[in-house]
């Protein structure tokens, strides 16, 4: 059984209707899904900001361990998420799977969910954007507030959003690739030159016990949250060539990819500090108000002052690739709901580039509500707008990933669809047992992992199941207004 919440795919240009609300199928492949991914994960931008806490808080030298541990767990994740990509296509993941296993009314919790979640990790990312955009430029001598960046990235976001996606995915490959090449010339440098004062060592990083000292949680959370965004390969499946093949290798390929070079380039930064001296090296980082200087301070005196301006450049652009691709990816959800009587028909309306425009303006419209408070209050937008947020939508996602695996299992023993126990009942139970230690994990930390007060964590956590129990109210009102319509048509 295959189901699609999409028009029939055309690849031909099909004159347009006055209202169309297909999406340009057949319009990216394997590379550029897996480009959407990565910007969605930032790497500069979690490198960066990431493995200086993860190293002074978490694990110190096993910080590298984490990234792989996550990595296992995420790879068990997708062998059921991709067993329903390839009986589910639809543009709305999350949603979509968990609709087919247990109705609309828990699917569109999901799918608030997930929009919970993608709209504030977005807008975290400008929060981060517009400080680092904001110090870039006051450098130069230019006094520009981080929230007027902001609000003149967010049309720019706006604009690209509302073109072809095709064109999206040429921006962010590019710049993606700046960033990861920069990163690898870090790697590969610190790699052939042996190491640090200590050289190289895979057991000071990657054996358990390095992996399980100190506070392995803390490394663990924040290796989760530079994994967010694998999933939205399946988001664009409505878009892929060959959706069956294509959302299975980006997924499995994206997981791979960012488990590998995260781990690598935390590997080769605690080289360069060596073992017992890179929690100290992060710890005075952070207590110098500048944790960039973490990475940055290894860039400059590995290749001199350019690295350090450039680095500093890339980061900005790497934070914006991520805010395009959460774009995206939030504007194909709202998309995929409004097929499915959701929302409103009008937010699944495309424009003659065959992209959701409606969309885009409510995801744009969100991203300033949820940012502005910040700004009219003059909050730091590192400390609370970015750390805050980042927190809420990795505990937001971790929840979901749980109830798709759940959902996974669900879908094929109902169905009872052929296929292999390992990606239709072991993966996925085996999946839900460790994303629940995970989130564990980041509930009995999340304190720490925000930088706010216990009554500040408090909230953001409880907003969680508020967003999902909406979503089931507002579905069971939509139910109940299309029963009431169908039943005045027969009358």
């Amino acid at each position: 059984m295959s189901i699609s919440n999409s028009e029939p795919r055309t690849t031909e240009a099909a004159p347009r209707t006055e209202h169309s609300t297909a999406l340009r199928a057949g319009s990216i492949g394997v590379m550029g899904i897996l480009f959407f991914v990565l910007s969605a994960q930032a790497p500069l931008t979690g490198i960066v900001g990431a493995s200086p806490l993860a190293a002074a808080l978490g694990n110190g030298a096993g910080a590298p361990g984490a990234y792989l541990v996550v990595g296992i767990v995420i790879v068990i994740f997708a062998v059921g998420f991709v067993a329903m990509s390839r009986k589910i296509q639809a543009n709305g993941a999350f949603y979509a799977y968990v609709t087919a296993a247990f109705g609309r009314k828990v699917g569109a919790g999901a799918a608030w969910l997930a929009l919970l979640a993608y709209s504030t990790v977005q807008a975290a990312m400008y929060g981060l954007y517009g400080a680092a955009f904001s110090g870039l430029l006051a450098s130069a001598g230019l006094m520009v507030p981080w929230w007027l960046l902001a609000l003149v990235t967010m049309a720019g976001v706006q604009v690209l959003g509302s073109l072809n996606i095709e064109l999206g995915a040429k921006v962010l490959a590019l710049l993606v690739g700046l960033e990861v090449a920069v990163l690898l010339m870090f790697g590969f440098t610190v790699l052939f030159r042996g190491g640090g004062p200590e050289g190289l060592s895979i057991a000071a990083s990657f054996s358990p016990e390095a992996i399980a000292s100190g506070a392995p949680g803390v490394a663990i959370m924040f290796a989760v949250a530079s994994m967010f965004g694998f999933e939205s390969t399946a988001i664009y499946s409505a878009e892929a060539k060959d959706a069956h093949r294509t959302v299975a290798r980006a997924t499995y390929l994206s997981v791979g990819v960012i488990a590998v070079f995260f781990s690598f380039i935390s590997w080769m930064l605690v080289s360069y500090y060596g073992p017992s001296q890179v929690i100290g090296a992060a710890g005075a980082a952070l207590e110098s108000g500048d944790s960039t200087a973490f990475v940055l301070t290894p860039m400059v005196e590995l290749f001199g002052p350019w690295a350090g301006i450039t680095t500093g450049i890339l980061l900005v652009t790497s934070l914006l690739a991520g805010i395009i691709a959460f774009h995206n990816g939030i504007n194909r959800y709202l998309h995929s709901l409004a097929l499915r009587g959701s929302l409103p028909a009008i937010v699944a309306r495309t424009n003659q580039h065959r992209a959701p425009a409606v969309a885009a303006w409510i995801q744009t419209a969100t991203a300033v509500v949820l940012v502005a408070p910040f700004a009219i209050l003059a909050l730091d937008p590192v400390l609370t707008l970015f750390s805050w947020f980042s927190g809420l939508a990795v505990a937001a996602l971790l929840v979901l990933y749980i109830l798709c695996s759940v959902a996974v299992v669900g879908f094929f023993r109902r169905e009872k669809t052929a296929g292999q126990p390992w990606q239709t009942l072991i993966a996925p139970v085996l999946a839900s047992v460790l994303l629940a230690w995970v989130l564990s994990l980041v509930v009995s930390n999340f304190t720490s992992l925000i930088g706010g007060s216990a009554e500040t964590a408090t909230a953001l956590l409880v907003s969680v199941p508020v967003v999902f129990a909406a979503g089931l109210l507002v579905e069971a009102e939509v139910e109940r207004r299309h029963k009431a319509a169908a039943l005045g048509h027969a009358g």
